[in-house]
Formats: structure tokens, C-alpha cells, sequence
């Protein structure tokens, strides 16, 4: 007798042969309801409300003001990111030191630039003045070659520079130390065994293993890092934020620039949204992400997919 009717005389079909079904989850399918309904309703208030003053946004949208506290944004970003990395990668190797004094001094610095806020530390830098009317270069405690005076040196920009750098510094640290601390020690032991030294060993084999470790935590600090720059308004540097403030404060149409801002403010959160998955997919799998697969990776999410085949 064959296998066949052997199943069918036993009335137990084979498992092979079975298709799963998939389990149908109600909850799920009224939680999806009622969100759309609340995103159809957001999206009518959106459209239709005339506070909203779409005219007069897309009006700001391109202004010269805006554009130009566009770019002072990107740049705040950029060099506060590189500048926080750098420093961070040096913390992060100090905190992984045998040296006491190198780990007691990289301690210190995470801990109080991580536990003074932002905000706070953009005040402080730019009236170091008060603290510190001169700042000089020579020998401690001995003659100096050099002076000038701090309110020269701590200019708006440049206070705003040092309060996101150096809060950047200690997150950074932190996330690179974790990173450097994934990767096995037996690699490191390999590496002694080929002779290299400590540093060669960081540089060539810990440090790009760990990079690939650390991009999304990176990536998800540059976009906070983005939102940070809001911060130097205060400072009355002209980002995005502020440009938009001066702006309504003579037009008087609050909320349309307020709108203009949110606006630029996701669109570039958006473009290091697709940076980062693109730098992350490349460096794991050594190949460049198409933008359909970037899409269908950002936006689609299937958490549960059929099993097409189950193998006998």
C-alpha cells in the first residue's frame, strides 16, 4: 500500500503535507481601527483648520532667514557630532585603560557632562567670562605667552559648539566603550599572538568591529543631536528655531513659522533616518541598500510572516 492511502485510511494526514494557519488576532485589528480612525481625524483637523495658515507656510518655507538657520543647524550638527566622537573615542579607550588616574579622569568628565543638562551647559559656556575674565597659554604656574580675553573667544557659536560637543562626549563614551567591550577577547588574544601591539590591535581589528556595533546608537544621537541645536535659540544664534522666531515676531504669524520649522526639522531627521539604516546595511553586509528596500525596511513591518515551505 502506498504512503498516500495510507494516510487516507488512517484519517491522519501527514504533517508535511498540512498548511499552517496563520492565528487571526482581533485585538490587533482593533487596536489598527481605532489608530486610523485617530490619523483620519488628526489629518481633517490638519487640513481643514485655518489657523493653520498653509498659504503663509508655504510662503516661509524657502525664505532666505529660514535657509540660512538651515544650514547654521547642519553645521551645529556636524561639527558637534564630530567633535563629541572624537573626544568620545578617546574617553571610551581612558575608561578601558589599566591607568587609575586615566579611568578616575575619563569617569569624571561622563559623569558631569552627562549630568548637567544641555541647555545648561549652553548658558555657562557663554558667560565663562564671568568666571573666567582671561584665558592664557604658558607654563603652570609660570609665565604665560599668551592672553586673550574670554569674551573674544566665547562667542555664541562657538559657547553653543562647546555645550553640545562636550554633552555629546559623554554619551558617545559610553556607547563606544560598550561597543569595544562586545567584541571578543579571544580576538584580542589572537592579535597578541601575531605580535601586533595594543594600538594596532584597536585600531585594525577592535575599533571597526565595534563601529559596526555602535552605528545605530550613533545614528539615533545625531538625531537627538539635530533636535539639541534647537537649544542655542537662547543664544541667540540664528539655527532654524531661532530664524523662525524673528521671523513672526515681525510678521506676527506664530504658528505658520512654527509649522515651517517642524517641517525642516523632520525632513532632516528623515534624510539621517536613511543614512543611518544605509551606513548600518553596508557595513554588514558589505553591499549598498536600494531605496525600495530602504522604504519597505522604514516603513513596512511584518512581525509575524507564513511559512511558505515546511520541509519534509
Amino acid at each position: 500500500m502506498s504512503k498516500t492511502s495510507e494516510r487516507v485510511v488512517s484519517g491522519r494526514p501527514d504533517i508535511h503535507v498540512v498548511k499552517p494557519i496563520p492565528v487571526r488576532s482581533y485585538g490587533q485589528w482593533a487596536g489598527a481601527a481605532v489608530l486610523l480612525v485617530f490619523a483620519a481625524l488628526f489629518l481633517k483637523n490638519l487640513t481643514t483648520n485655518q489657523n493653520m495658515q498653509w498659504p503663509v507656510v508655504r510662503q516661509y518655507l524657502f525664505h532666505p532667514d529660514i535657509l540660512s538657520g538651515l544650514g547654521m543647524t547642519i553645521l551645529l550638527t556636524l561639527l558637534a557630532m564630530v567633535i563629541g566622537l572624537s573626544i568620545g573615542i578617546v574617553l571610551a579607550i581612558m575608561r578601558l585603560s589599566s591607568s587609575p588616574v586615566f579611568q578616575g579622569a575619563s569617569w569624571v568628565w561622563i559623569w558631569f557632562f552627562r549630568g548637567v543638562p544641555p541647555l545648561v551647559q549652553l548658558i555657562l559656556w557663554y558667560n565663562l567670562a564671568l568666571l573666567i575674565p582671561e584665558i592664557s597659554i604658558g607654563i603652570p604656574f609660570g609665565p604665560k605667552f599668551a592672553t586673550w580675553d574670554t569674551n573674544d573667544l566665547i562667542t555664541p557659536f562657538s559657547a553653543a559648539i562647546l555645550g553640545l560637543a562636550f554633552t555629546e562626549s559623554a554619551y558617545a563614551a559610553e556607547m563606544l566603550r560598550a561597543g569595544i567591550q562586545a567584541v571578543s577577547s579571544g580576538q584580542v588574544e589572537a592579535c597578541a599572538s601575531l605580535g601586533m601591539t595594543r594600538s594596532q590591535t584597536l585600531r585594525r581589528v577592535i575599533l571597526p568591529q565595534a563601529l559596526r556595533i555602535v552605528i545605530p546608537p550613533i545614528g539615533n544621537d545625531t538625531i537627538s543631536m539635530l533636535k539639541f541645536t534647537s537649544l542655542v535659540s537662547v543664544l541667540a544664534l540664528p539655527d532654524v528655531l531661532y530664524s523662525a522666531q524673528m521671523v513672526y515676531a515681525r510678521t506676527h504669524q506664530t504658528i505658520p513659522l512654527l509649522v515651517v520649522a517642524t517641517i525642516w526639522y523632520l525632513v532632516l531627521t528623515t534624510v539621517l533616518t536613511f543614512g543611518e539604516h544605509f551606513v548600518e546595511h553596508r557595513l554588514h553586509s558589505g553591499t549598498p541598500l536600494s531605496l525600495r528596500e530602504m522604504l519597505r525596511r522604514l516603513v513596512v513591518t511584518v512581525p509575524f510572516r507564513r511559512q511558505k515551505e515546511i520541509a519534509s
